[in-house]
């Protein structure tokens, strides 16, 4: 879970970019696939941004993430808009959706398969037969070690970041938040990098139809390399009895 330091950093060194050019990508797969989604529930929704985004495409969303510090910026931010804390692994909305997302390496946070599977199924349980759920994963290939970064806030507030993976392919991003050169908060956040063989298996296990496990969500958007965007589908009644 990310602390009040990490959620900071976070909203203010500008990493909302990417949940606003996923949610245009997001939209416009859904509208070449014939896709009505009118609900979506938004798994580790972190400060919210695409849950905004997809409220103003016209989509009713609700925003779960285990972080009260992500949470609280996200109510900040659009205090219009639906936001709760709690487990991607074990939430459930009061309806079921048409849409699951889970974005920013969120999946990523999960260890072991038997959490990847409670999560799997339970978005699943929050779907109605023949939603979709649409989520992005590391690949193999991210974040090597690299020498820290840094970028600044403000002219008295600088943050650096630090990435090192280590043998059982966990990913450390350190973040360290400067004020005045003194150190003022650290964090070392966790991610585990899997396999797409175990990830395919588990969401088949999980009553999913894999549709799509590409580098991009949209050919014309190129390739991610450190990013594989996955989508799959609720089985519909009659194909769960085939």
């Amino acid at each position: 879970m990310y602390g009040s330091a990490f959620c900071r950093a976070y909203n203010e060194f500008g990493w909302n970019v990417y949940p606003e050019v996923f949610a245009g990508q997001l939209l416009e797969w859904l509208r070449r696939r014939g896709i009505t989604a009118e609900s979506c529930l938004d798994l580790g929704c972190g400060t919210g941004v695409l849950c905004e985004q997809l409220a103003r495409a016209g989509i009713r969303t609700l925003g779960v993430d285990l972080s009260p510090g992500m949470i609280a910026i996200a109510r900040e931010r659009a205090p219009e808009l639906d936001f709760r804390v709690g487990d991607m692994t074990a939430f459930q909305p009061e309806e079921r959706v048409d849409l699951v997302t889970c974005t920013g390496d969120a999946v990523n946070h999960l260890f072991s398969p038997e959490d990847l599977r409670r999560m799997f199924c339970n978005a699943a349980d929050a779907l109605r037969d023949g939603g979709w759920l649409v989520f992005d994963l590391l690949r193999e290939e991210e974040v090597p070690d690299g020498e820290p970064f840094t970028l600044d806030y403000s002219d008295s507030v600088r943050a650096v970041f630090q990435t090192v993976r280590d043998q059982a392919d966990v990913i450390h991003l350190t973040v360290s938040v400067f004020e005045n050169g003194e150190l003022r908060t650290r964090e070392d956040i966790q991610e585990k990098v899997h396999p797409p063989a175990l990830i395919r298996s588990l969401l088949r296990e999980s009553g999913f139809r894999v549709e799509q496990f590409a580098d991009s969500l949209l050919p014309e958007s190129g390739s991610h390399g450190t990013t594989w965007f996955v989508a799959a589908r609720k089985a519909l009644p009659f194909l769960k009895e085939l």
